[in-house]
């Protein structure tokens, strides 16, 4: 089963929230070896009109629905491994958070110790969905390339060199085709840039993780329904409750009717 499932039986040992005392369960140090990030820095830009080139593409498979529930792909003799003219847009996001960072120049401040001056061209892979003629579908590979010029903490000279890395998303807002496989549109990017070290760190530990069990998928619908609390809770109203008691614009004789509130809570 997962760590959060409600049938494990011991959430005391598994990842969360901690409950009470954050130092209560510490058993010892542990040296781990991590990339420690010393700086980073996040830029979202909207590009717009932008011409972007796809390298490679497929055409998208149709699937039908069997009485079981699956899907699977069909063949109706329409399917294409070319695009007919003409094309249509219609979208596109990223296809992984990794970037790749071209042309990166790392150039130390005198005037504020420890910065640097970062200067980078970022490429962001896309997936772009389109359509031909016959209403056939196809996915095609490309990359949004954007260029950073930005501040960042560098740490000092020391034998584990630090590296910069990227992080980068994006998503089309609208596009249109302008033929040769390219696209002119407008996308939003965000761009994460950090700079990391491969670094061993001592920490507090709770000791290992205990694994539990996996849950095995089954479409039992009592399960969550017996999961649930014999007799309903009670739930505590927030201060947002007001009195309808003390609201009232008439009298009303004293002890004929409790007040209450708005939202159920008896006061």
């Amino acid at each position: 089963m997962s760590f959060y499932s409600y049938k494990n039986g011991n959430p005391g040992s598994c990842p969360g929230v901690i409950a009470g005392d954050a130092l209560g369960g510490l058993s010892e140090k542990v040296c781990i070896q991590v990339k420690r990030v010393y700086d980073s820095c996040l830029s979202q830009d909207p590009l717009k009109n932008q011409e972007v080139e796809f390298s490679q593409f497929a055409a998208v498979p149709k699937t039908t629905c069997t009485t079981t529930g699956s899907c699977i792909a069909v063949d109706d003799g329409t399917t294409s491994n070319q695009p007919v003219a003409p094309i249509v847009f219609e979208s596109c996001r990223s296809s992984t958070t990794q970037s790749e960072i071209t042309s990166l120049t790392v150039e130390r401040l005198c005037d504020r110790p420890c910065f640097a001056r970062v200067r980078a061209t970022i490429d962001v892979p896309i997936d772009i969905l389109f359509s031909d003629a016959k209403c056939n579908e196809f996915i095609g590979r490309a990359v949004v390339t954007v260029h950073k010029d930005v501040l960042l903490s560098i740490p000092d000279e020391s034998i584990v060199p630090y590296s910069i890395e990227s992080m980068g998303s994006a998503i089309c807002v609208s596009g249109s085709y302008i033929g040769n496989n390219k696209f002119k549109m407008t996308v939003c990017v965000t761009v994460v840039l950090k700079v990391l070290a491969e670094v061993e760190i001592l920490v507090p530990s709770y000791g290992f993780c205990s694994i539990p069990p996996c849950e095995e998928f089954a479409e039992n619908v009592c399960d969550e329904f017996f999961s649930l609390p014999l007799f309903p809770p009670a739930s505590l109203c927030g201060e947002g409750c007001v009195s309808v008691a003390s609201t009232a614009t008439t009298a009303k004789p004293a002890n004929t009717r409790p007040a209450y509130s708005a939202c159920g809570c008896a006061k």
